[in-house]
């Protein structure tokens, strides 16, 4: 596969770009009731509510960039091992018995990209979620602005915690690459190197026995770089690399991207990139993965291709 011509591999990364730059949007899950369930269905911020978002061809932008899209009910489940979530409809929430939580179903997830993040990642214009596109992938997002490995925003947990109560749901199945990136919150609110590696640690681990078969990568905090006031923002990418290397894991380092690639001037604030900025860095983001062996081809077009 990683032999696939020029041309198919240009024609797959620009099909995928136009997912994100063409406006697509996010693909709405809607409030569904968990599957062998009765209720009403539950307002949102009880227990059950998801924010689980696809972003794909063909998806509607109902709630607009970065907004949480409710993906379940509080509503109890009757739900065990003898229904077949393949007879459930796409946006349903099962509840997996083989792990006790409850996981959106996504009815064909081969190039789907779980993407773990924050306010870097919230939005469908996001760095990330171009750089995935790029790649090939479609993204379902899973977190929220204003949270990290040890940060909380208030509305929903740490990357851990809000996986394990279920601020957010996972996607039933097994998506080929799993994406954790962040930091940036956790170095704003003083976490120690202590509490974010033993958290890392802690999700790692629950993404790993979940998804066994996926690959999962690593992407650091963005930053100026330690040497042009990247501060504490530079020092957690660089520790997010140790707890990367030490899990054998894929990392791409972003902390020193805005001085790298001249992006300091392309900011919508102190932390965030305007549009362009974000634009540019998906570039980045798509060239790397690809340069890792991490981009998705479908076996289906390059087979068409290269006849």
């Amino acid at each position: 596969m990683r032999n696939a011509s020029a041309l198919s591999r240009f024609v797959a990364t620009m099909i995928a770009v136009g997912v994100v730059l063409g406006g697509c949007g996010q693909a709405t899950f809607s409030p569904a009731r968990d599957a062998g369930t009765s209720g009403a269905p539950a307002a949102a911020g009880q227990a059950g509510i998801g924010n689980g978002t696809a972003t794909g061809a063909g998806s509607a932008a109902a709630n607009g960039p970065g907004a949480p899209v409710a993906a379940g009910t509080a509503a109890k489940t009757r739900i065990g091992a003898t229904v077949d979530p393949a007879s459930l409809p796409g946006g349903a929430v099962y509840r997996n018995p083989a792990n006790g939580r409850s996981e959106v179903i996504i009815k064909d997830t081969a190039n789907i990209a779980v993407l773990i993040g924050d306010s870097q990642s919230e939005p469908a214009y996001g760095w990330p979620r171009q750089g995935l596109a790029a790649a090939g992938y479609k993204v379902f997002f899973c977190g929220r602005g204003g949270t990290g490995y040890v940060a909380s925003n208030g509305k929903t947990g740490n990357y851990i915690d809000a996986l394990q109560r279920g601020d957010w749901k996972l996607p039933y199945g097994t998506p080929p690459l799993v994406v954790i990136e962040g930091g940036g919150n956790d170095a704003a609110r003083g976490a120690s190197d202590a509490q974010i590696v033993a958290n890392a640690d802690r999700l790692i681990t629950s993404i790993q026995q979940r998804y066994p078969a996926a690959r999962l990568l690593m992407v650091g905090t963005l930053a100026r770089g330690a040497h042009y006031g990247g501060g504490r923002r530079s020092a957690v990418d660089a520790l997010l690399g140790t707890v990367a290397s030490r899990h054998g894991l894929p990392f791409v380092s972003a902390g020193d991207w805005l001085t790298r690639y001249n992006l300091t001037g392309s900011m919508a604030d102190g932390v965030h990139l305007n549009r362009h900025g974000h634009a540019a860095l998906g570039a980045v983001f798509g060239q790397r993965l690809e340069a890792m062996g991490l981009d998705y081809a479908d076996p289906g077009m390059l087979a068409g291709l290269i006849r």
